[in-house]
């Protein structure tokens, strides 16, 4: 009897430890989740860059003969300017728009150019426009009263949306800062993520890993390496007829293309505009020009991601909208990729599971 009192106290007490030791464990994680939480998604992004360039830091680090640091630097420094310094252009761009419109607006020297006899002939939205138009390079007036209940709701979410693009970009650059440093300790971040793989899926948790990061190559540069593309040179026919508000239009373009939805959207209104000002020469070279950059995502983007990438468009548009309606705009660029991993590391454990059946 006692020496069952004895045992009984002996589990009771190695119970009660047990839990100690998991609560003391869990109020860790909890609390090293809070303190972590804030630079969580700028830290994911920077694992998704440095995965991303690896291949180009290796090849740098080869020419500087093994000095890794020096590599991590270069490419860091160039990947910020690369990104910034567009971003910079078009958001000064966007803002002297806003500028002028305004001081015009003010001065009364603002004017809409009466439109063309031809988008009278326009179905559909033709004669309606027409007559909007007209009336608002006469009067502006009937323009800015048609538009002021939408101007209540929309200028706030514009510089809501504004503010947000200016923190995207610093959160850009401490994630380019924080890929640097993953890069140099790129070998030992390797075993780290093999080790984790293997006590969550197992013995071939080695695979698992090599499978995420071609996913991750493959998507960087097939859907932000094609997004910026058409982006550089929609923007680029933009500003070369002189487009009002370019950067802020580009900026759109940049946004539909990574999300996924055809650049046509943007650019429909644009080559409109472009037929009711300018020749019929230059309107049909910029329609060319725009529909050719907005479709070449098909061209582009498999020679971009490479063979083998099976990750359907549906997968990347959910990731995409999803990771921006959760994270903000760096969300956007995120989203995509994680949805894909775990399609990718979901759809193999299933094949691997037919496999052993």
């Amino acid at each position: 009897m006692k020496l069952e009192n004895d045992q009984l106290e002996n589990n009771t007490h190695s119970a009660i430890l047990l839990f100690l030791r998991l609560g003391f464990v869990a109020l860790l994680l909890v609390f090293s989740f809070k303190i972590v939480a804030p630079f969580l998604m700028p830290i994911v992004w920077g694992i998704i860059i440095s995965i991303g360039i690896y291949p180009i830091f290796k090849s740098l680090s080869n020419l500087f003969k093994g000095k890794e640091s020096i590599a991590a630097t270069i490419l860091v420094l160039i990947s910020i300017a690369i990104f910034v310094i567009p971003f910079t252009m078009l958001i000064l761009s966007a803002a002297e728009s806003i500028e002028v419109f305004v001081s015009k607006l003010n001065a009364g020297t603002f004017h809409i150019p009466p439109p063309s006899s031809t988008v009278n002939d326009w179905p559909i939205i033709g004669e309606r426009l027409y007559d909007l138009w007209a009336k608002s390079s006469e009067n502006l007036m009937v323009l800015i009263e048609k538009i002021k209940p939408y101007l209540t709701t929309v200028l706030p979410t514009i510089f809501s949306s504004a503010a947000g693009v200016i923190g995207t970009i610093f959160q850009f650059i401490f994630s380019v800062i924080i890929a640097g440093v993953l890069l140099v300790y790129a070998d030992g971040g390797r075993k780290v993520a093999v080790s984790v793989f293997k006590v969550i899926i197992g013995d071939d948790g080695e695979g698992f890993v090599n499978l995420s990061k071609s996913t991750i190559t493959g998507v960087v540069r097939g859907v932000l390496g094609t997004a910026l593309i058409q982006t550089v040179f929609l923007g680029m026919g933009m500003f070369a007829v002189g487009i009002p508000g370019a950067g802020i239009w580009t900026v759109l373009v940049l946004l539909v293309a990574i999300i996924q939805l055809p650049p046509t959207l943007v650019m429909l209104p644009i080559i409109i505009y472009v037929f009711s000002i300018e020749s019929t020469t230059i309107a049909v070279i910029f329609t060319v020009w725009s529909v050719v950059w907005s479709m070449a995502d098909s061209a582009i983007k498999p020679i971009l991601m490479g063979k083998g990438s099976d990750i359907p468009m549906l997968v990347l548009l959910i990731g995409s909208i999803g990771g921006m309606m959760a994270f903000g705009i760096i969300g956007l660029f995120v989203g995509s990729v994680i949805l894909a991993i775990s399609y990718q590391v979901f759809m193999a454990i299933g094949k691997r599971q037919e496999l052993e059946e």
